[in-house]
């Protein structure tokens, strides 16, 4: 008698675990995977274009018109001054796109100005960082680069600390194109601890990396 009440306490416990179990898999994101990167990339190339953000340091050129040229930092509010040109909306704009805007206001005093527009010190903003968080010995927003995988930014950050459940890990990818986030389940125990090349893969501007606990 004993036993079979055993057995039915276990079956009813194993019910309660799988409905649980259910509940949280109806309530989680959709999630899915990533393809592998190469360690090292086999050919660089250049990164998304660069994006203008506060606190950006740039230097304003005007060929034949240096006392048109300027070095500027982005406002707070967005926005740049510049001799003949004032609160120019700066953030949100690549340097090339700036530079045109730059000869369209400055058409208005010189004819057919030629300008350009370089990023000296870069702040960079949220949408050009990868962000990570959680149980990692140093957590940080590190600035993009352009070829940068999974196992680049695990370097930066000195890798996972003791409680992490790294295989556990996911990816928060925002969509430009669908305007949607996404996530992605990553193993970053399996990239650091056994080495599986499969485990990197390439980061892209904005992406949030997430390290959850191990519960044991």
């Amino acid at each position: 008698m004993r036993f079979i009440k055993l057995s039915r306490a276990a079956v009813l416990v194993g019910a309660s675990a799988s409905a649980l179990t259910g509940c949280g898999g109806n309530g989680a994101r959709p999630s899915g995977t990533l393809p592998p990167a190469a360690f090292v990339a086999s050919k660089e190339q250049p990164g998304e274009e660069y994006i203008i953000g506060p606190l950006d340091q740039l230097s304003i050129f005007v060929w034949r018109n240096p006392e048109l040229s300027a070095k500027v930092t982005v406002r707070p509010d967005g926005r740049i001054t510049t001799p003949l040109v004032s609160d120019m909306p700066a953030v949100g704009k690549s340097p090339a796109m700036l530079a045109d805007d730059m000869k369209i206001a400055l058409g208005t005093y010189i004819k057919d100005p030629i300008v350009s527009v370089i990023v000296e010190t870069a702040q960079s903003t949220f949408s050009q960082q990868i962000r990570i968080v959680g149980a990692t010995e140093k957590p940080a927003s590190l600035p993009y680069r352009a070829n940068m995988t999974l196992l680049d930014a695990m370097i930066a950050v000195g890798g996972l600390n003791q409680y992490a459940a790294g295989n556990r890990a996911r990816l928060v990818r925002y969509n430009r194109d669908t305007g949607k986030q996404q996530t992605y389940n990553i193993k970053i125990g399996k990239l650091l601890k056994s080495g599986d090349p499969t485990a990197n893969v390439r980061l892209e501007p904005g992406d949030v990396i997430i390290i959850p606990e191990s519960m044991f």
